[in-house]
């Protein structure tokens, strides 16, 4: 079964729901076993009349270290929000311009190692309830040699380095990544600033550990990947609007991220202008119950 064939031509049922009922037909097997190999797309031309044919979804969250939840249940409650953004007619007024998605949706991957919990389990569960494929994004070798090997590509059809992507931003505005960088340097001193405020406040709240040197805590700065992966989750999200001519779905697994997590610097592209608000939905807006 052509997945996107049937998902993009079914005009009587939300699309949604069509790829849920093909899903659940095939009780369960992996759409993994249906495809080739990803296709790695290199060239920039390629990348971009690829990518244009395709809705974006990108689903942000914390890892399984923080997030142990049913992945199952959490991505239930994302696919509920999805449907009823994308084609409830009784979406508000701040949502109807979402509603109207003609094309096939691709959920966007940022190499996440496969979890039982956390980010990488709910997004791979996302792709098997709406019955999509992933494109996935890594960092390149000289970055994180790691990244990509680790990286789960079950229901994966499209593969691309994060560098193509800065290519790809810089192509549309030479002027963009830099500004994006300098951002996020700017969100890392201010994240340490907190970090180092809060350091010192549990230090003189806590007597027993003020008065004892040895049991002292040394303060220790953010660690030096957040950087890296923080440009790889905004330059992705700003790539695949552009590739796609301005589409994007944006989901957060939380009601509260963390202020120290990679997560937190997706108000850097909004403070930006790369992402909209309009283009999020929030995991506490979704609730019905």
């Amino acid at each position: 079964i052509n997945h996107f064939v049937v998902y993009h031509n079914i005009t009587t049922d939300p699309p949604i729901t069509a790829s849920l009922e093909i899903y659940n037909q095939r009780e369960g097997s992996s759409l993994a076993m249906q495809i080739s190999p990803p296709k790695l797309l290199k060239d920039i031309a390629i990348l971009r009349s690829t990518l244009q044919q395709y809705h974006p979804l990108i689903i942000e969250g914390h890892g399984s270290s923080r997030d142990k939840r049913n992945a199952s249940l959490v991505s239930q409650r994302i696919v509920q929000s999805l449907h009823q953004r994308w084609y409830s007619s009784n979406s508000d007024s701040e949502t109807k311009s979402h509603r109207d998605i003609k094309r096939p949706i691709l959920l966007i991957s940022q190499g996440d190692p496969l979890e039982p919990t956390g980010i990488s389990a709910i997004t791979n569960q996302v792709a098997r309830d709406l019955g999509i494929y992933r494109c996935l994004v890594t960092l390149d070798e000289d970055i994180d040699p790691e990244h990509s090997i680790k990286a789960d590509r079950d229901n994966v059809q499209y593969e691309v380095k994060y560098s193509r992507l800065i290519e790809l931003l810089s192509e549309e505005d030479e002027g963009l990544v830099p500004r994006l960088e300098n951002a996020i340097d700017l969100e890392l001193e201010k994240m340490n600033e907190r970090k180092q405020q809060q350091y010192e406040e549990s230090m003189q709240n806590n007597n027993s550990i003020k008065n004892n040197e040895k049991h002292k805590t040394q303060f220790r700065p953010i660690a030096d990947w957040y950087k890296d992966y923080a440009m790889l989750q905004e330059v992705t999200k700003s790539a695949m609007k552009i590739a796609s001519g301005g589409e994007l779905t944006l989901v957060h697994t939380v009601d509260e991220i963390s202020d120290f997590s990679v997560t937190s610097f997706y108000r850097v592209g909004l403070e930006l202008g790369l992402v909209d608000r309009g283009d999020i939905i929030s995991y506490e807006a979704k609730r019905n119950n």
